[in-house]
């Protein structure tokens, strides 16, 4: 039996945006759709300062504003690779080890 435990399509077609296919997906698979799907959210929060400054010029507070949002990005662009290889490198010891 595999230690990575099938998760039915159910759990994880809100995770990572999928239609209901009953097809069995992993919970790395299901991290890893979660983990897309935030930066998906937060992607479309700098596309919206972007716009917001596009139509209303650059203040600098705006400026403000779209930094902290893409240091958002940056930190969860950074947290989600940190948190998929540390997994996956577990996972691939414990793969080893049996």
């Amino acid at each position: 039996m595999s230690d990575v435990a099938p998760v039915s399509n159910n759990q994880t077609s809100e995770a990572n945006g999928q239609a209901n296919s009953g097809k069995q997906t992993s919970w790395f698979e299901a991290m890893a759709g979660a983990w897309g799907k935030s930066l998906d959210r937060q992607a479309d929060k700098v596309i919206d300062r972007i716009d917001n400054m596009s139509e209303n010029g650059d203040k600098p507070s705006d400026v403000a504003l779209l930094s902290a949002e893409t240091f958002r990005m940056q930190y969860l662009s950074n947290a989600s690779h940190t948190s998929l290889v540390s997994t996956g490198t577990a996972l691939d010891t414990l793969a080893r080890k049996q």
